[in-house]
């Protein structure tokens, strides 16, 4: 079953279920997947899903913060919800230990030696990692990797 499949599904089970909150959190998710259908006129394979998965999860994230920030707790948990539903449909991530290794392996085949070589060593990483790492740690090792 395909991710979109799979969306739909969960989509009705939360119909029946009467759990607004997640069936919510779901038609945002459907509601950005047919945008970027519509807009760029293509279908979504699983991996475009994923990118559109981890971009909503971000925005999570900064609110979450946002909201914290400015002491309202109650939209900050209600964007806490959305989140846990959203990292349902995200697959397995990779470790930390799993990145450095990736990103070391990277940089050396792409021949970095430097900070000034980040844009080059980020460029294949974001190919070879999009959907599998938070971009955040990614982007962290690759600066690691390149300082040292």
């Amino acid at each position: 079953m395909s991710l979109k499949d799979q969306i739909t599904e969960d989509m009705k089970s939360a119909m029946r279920a009467k759990d607004s909150e997640r069936l919510g959190t779901i038609r945002l998710l459907q509601a950005a997947m047919k945008q970027k259908e519509v807009d760029e006129r293509i279908t979504l394979d699983d991996a475009a899903i994923v990118a559109i998965v981890d971009k909503l999860i971000k925005q999570r994230k900064d609110s979450i913060t946002a909201f914290e920030g400015a002491g309202r707790q109650d939209l900050a948990d209600k964007e806490k919800a959305e989140l846990s539903v959203l990292q349902a449909y995200l697959p397995a991530r990779m470790s930390e230990a799993e990145i450095l290794d990736a990103v070391k392996a990277i940089v050396a085949e792409v021949g970095a030696a430097g900070p000034g070589d980040m844009g080059k060593v980020m460029g294949v990483v974001k190919t070879r990692l999009a959907g599998k790492a938070d971009m955040g740690q990614v982007s962290a090792a690759v600066k690691a990797a390149l300082a040292g």
